[in-house]
């Protein structure tokens, strides 16, 4: 039988078009048919099954002062042979491949006094992404840690005690989770956090688009691409985040660390040299009648070792280096700054909305989270209660990326960044289509098709596009 007809699990393999083409149909029906198949089975609304309210696989007291909780991620993604031109050491394979990702988290919470909470989080990443996460800059899947060689091993995710200064007497009611045990909280208060924390806890946050459990996977949908926010190779730092609550609007703001190198698993310590410095201000104005709005205005500044993509491709030209070469243009103290818009809107029939844009300098390089330099994302979802299934959900969202001029010459000249270098560039913008169907199968197990669509992946139009389906489990202990 010849090779091209036969379907392969190894860590790389080829998969025949009309195979593939097969799945995604199963895939696309999955995700269209389920909401129909479901309702046609569920009864009337005005008699919903108790069970369908459960959204855990134990029970998690609303008063006690402890928090014991758990969840498990696993995703899985594949994607055929596609389009390429050429490859270089930092590209996207363009032969079939598959990976499989995995997450699992304790967390742990106490409250000590009124107001006062302690967490701490204990989690173990493993599997690996598609080419171990390099090609792509909205990369297929958020779980993904960008260096493969880390391990498996339990590390600490988060150790946050957070304060609440009351400001007011009102109080309005908060959902008690991993991350905020209080179920109630002065309506005009201040908060304080410092600890181990991801950045994106608290900053860019979106309702909509940000969990990567039970809602989109790519980087660029459920974060603002641009926002080159401060963490190690695994998503977390440490810092303090200070942070002022009104009815109708909030203010926040984070001193954080930086790695020391770009996509680094040291932090600097030293906050003269190397910092980010996060700004957000949340307005809540009320744009439709009974329908939750919130927009959040972002600005950031990181202080760090960075390089400089023009110094680096003069070097380059000059004939110092044989090809650009972003790290001996690194400086100490190099500023790089960014903005953000995040908005999420609350619509009729159990719709919402949200929209991204991002923006920053893109003269020196991408050092935390990813090779973007703007950013536009859009989308919605759909809560399964209109065909009677309260915890389903169905979502949709198109992100477009971009990257600077001196970021583009960089790369066409055979730079390397850390996600991204195909060793030579045809520049497009890199444009993501995701669609998403998340099925409660029973108390807090979920399960998810997800789809992906990516055009000129790592802005190179010399190469794809590529479908990435996926499959996700996720429990919520």
């Amino acid at each position: 039988m010849r090779e091209k007809e036969v379907l392969a699990f190894p860590s790389s393999f080829v998969m025949p078009k009309k195979l593939f083409f097969f799945t995604q149909l199963v895939v696309l029906f999955c995700a269209l048919a389920l909401p129909l198949l479901c309702a046609a089975q569920q009864p009337a609304p005005e008699a919903p099954e108790a069970q369908d309210e459960i959204a855990t696989m134990f029970p998690h007291s609303q008063t006690a002062r402890w928090w014991v909780s758990g969840q498990v991620n696993i995703v899985f993604q594949a994607h055929p042979e596609f389009h390429s031109t050429y490859s270089g050491v930092n590209s996207l394979h363009s032969n079939g491949e598959h990976a499989t990702s995995n997450v699992e988290t304790l967390y742990l919470g106490y409250q000590p006094w009124r107001g006062a909470e302690a967490l701490v989080d204990v989690e173990s990443s493993g599997g690996r992404g598609l080419s171990d996460a390099l090609g792509m800059a909205g990369f297929t899947n958020l779980d993904v840690v960008r260096n493969p060689t880390l391990g498996q091993a339990p590390y600490l995710a988060r150790a946050i005690f957070h304060q609440t200064v009351r400001l007011s007497k009102e109080d309005v009611k908060l959902e008690r989770g991993p991350l905020s045990l209080a179920t109630s909280a002065p309506a005009r208060r201040l908060d304080f956090r410092v600890g181990k924390m991801s950045t994106v806890d608290f900053f860019d946050v979106n309702e909509v688009g940000s969990d990567s459990h039970l809602q989109f996977l790519n980087w660029t949908v459920d974060a603002n691409g641009a926002y080159d926010y401060a963490a190690d190779t695994r998503g977390y730092t440490y810092g303090i985040v200070a942070e002022y609550q009104s009815a109708r609007w909030g203010f926040r703001f984070g001193e954080l660390l930086l790695p020391k190198t770009a996509n680094g698993t040291d932090l600097d310590w030293n906050l003269r040299r190397a910092r980010a410095e996060n700004y957000e201000l949340e307005l809540r104005p009320t744009l439709l009648k009974d329908r939750k709005t919130t927009i959040r205005l972002l600005a950031y500044e990181n202080h760090a070792n960075m390089g400089d993509y023009q110094q680096a491709v003069a070097r380059y030209k000059a004939g110092i280096d044989p090809t650009p070469k972003i790290e001996n243009t690194r400086r100490q103290g190099t500023v790089k700054y960014g903005f953000g818009f995040n908005a999420q809107q609350e619509l009729p029939k159990d719709v919402r909305a949200f929209l991204r844009l991002g923006w920053n300098e893109g003269q020196h390089e991408s050092y935390a989270y990813t090779e973007v330099d703007s950013t536009i994302a859009f989308g919605a979802d759909v809560a399964g209660a209109r065909w009677h299934r309260k915890l389903d959900k169905v979502g949709a969202a198109v992100a477009t990326n971009g990257i600077s001029a001196s970021h583009q010459e960089y790369l066409q000249n055979g730079g390397i960044g850390f996600l991204l270098g195909d060793g030579n560039l045809r520049y497009g913008r890199e444009t993501i289509f995701e669609g998403y169907y998340t099925f409660h199968a029973w108390r807090g197990i979920f399960l998810s098709v997800d789809l992906q669509r990516i055009w000129n992946p790592g802005y190179n139009r010399d190469r794809g596009p590529v479908v990435v389906p996926g499959l996700r489990l996720h429990i919520d202990l």
